[in-house]
C-alpha cells in the first residue's frame, strides 16, 4: 500500500450513521429485524487512520479484499480493539489458505475445488472455523470469480461431502450494468434448496434492494469510507 493519500477523500463523518439509518429503514419497510443483518464495514485499501474513527463509532464487523493488505494492518487493530470481526470479501488463492484461516472471521469466496481443499486442510490443522461462504457468479462474468448458478448445487453438495466444509451461506456480487435485485433473487433461491440462511449481497448503491430480497450480511465500503 502506498503512503499516498492525495486521491482518498477523508472518511464521511456522518457515513457510518446515514449507513445504519437506511439499514433499519430497509429493514422496517420490508419486515426484517434489524439484527438479522450485519453490517460489514469495507475497509480496502483504506489504513488503520481511517478505520479507527468508524470503530471509536461502534463498529465492530470489517471487511477486506486481500489477504496480504489485512494481514499488515489488522493485527495490531484487534490487539488494540478486542471484539472485532473481520471478513474476507475478495478472491482466495489457495496458497493464502493458511494466512486467511489464521486472519478472518469468514471467508465470502470459496469458489473451486483447490480452495475447498485448501480450506479444509487448514481448518483441520489450526482448528479454527470460519464462517464460509460459496460465491455463485449469478451474471456468468468470465472476469468474475465464484460458481455458475447452474453448478451451485452440485458445487455445495462436494463442500460438504467430499471436503468436510460447513458452508454457512452464499455471496453473490451483480453485474455492474444489470439491475442486481433479480441477481439478488436467484442468490436466495439457490440458498433456500440447500438448507443455507445466510446471504452475503448488497454493497453501497444497493444493499436496501438485497434486505429487501433476504440478504443478511451488506458489504458497504465508500458510503461509509468515501472514495480512494
Amino acid at each position: 500500500m502506498t503512503s499516498d493519500t492525495s486521491e482518498v477523500t477523508a472518511p464521511l463523518p456522518s457515513g457510518l450513521a446515514a449507513v445504519e439509518q437506511e439499514i433499519a429503514r430497509a429493514c422496517r419497510d420490508f419486515g426484517r429485524d434489524r439484527a438479522s443483518v450485519t453490517l460489514i464495514a469495507v475497509s480496502k485499501t483504506f489504513g488503520a487512520e481511517a478505520i479507527v474513527p468508524v470503530i471509536a463509532k461502534g463498529q465492530r464487523v470489517f471487511g477486506e479484499n486481500r489477504v496480504q493488505e489485512a494481514k499488515a494492518k489488522w493485527p495490531a487493530l484487534m490487539a488494540a480493539y478486542p471484539g472485532l470481526v473481520l471478513h474476507l470479501i475478495g478472491p482466495l488463492q489457495s496458497n493464502k489458505a493458511k494466512e486467511a484461516v489464521a486472519l478472518f472471521d469468514a471467508i465470502h469466496s470459496v469458489d473451486r475445488p483447490s480452495i475447498c481443499e485448501a480450506l479444509a486442510k487448514e481448518i483441520k490443522s489450526q482448528g479454527r472455523h470460519p464462517q464460509l461462504f460459496v460465491q455463485v457468479n449469478t451474471g456468468e462474468e468470465p472476469q468474475k470469480a465464484g460458481v455458475a448458478p447452474q453448478e451451485a448445487d452440485a458445487f455445495i453438495a462436494a463442500c460438504r461431502d467430499k471436503y468436510g466444509l460447513e458452508i454457512s451461506g452464499l455471496m453473490c456480487i451483480p453485474p455492474v450494468d444489470q439491475a442486481p435485485a433479480p441477481h439478488f433473487a436467484l442468490t436466495a433461491k439457490i440458498a433456500a434448496r440447500n438448507g443455507l440462511k445466510n446471504l452475503s449481497m448488497g454493497m453501497s448503491a444497493d444493499f436496501a434492494t438485497a434486505i429487501q430480497l433476504g440478504a443478511t450480511h451488506v458489504r458497504v465500503g465508500s458510503a461509509i469510507f468515501g472514495h480512494r
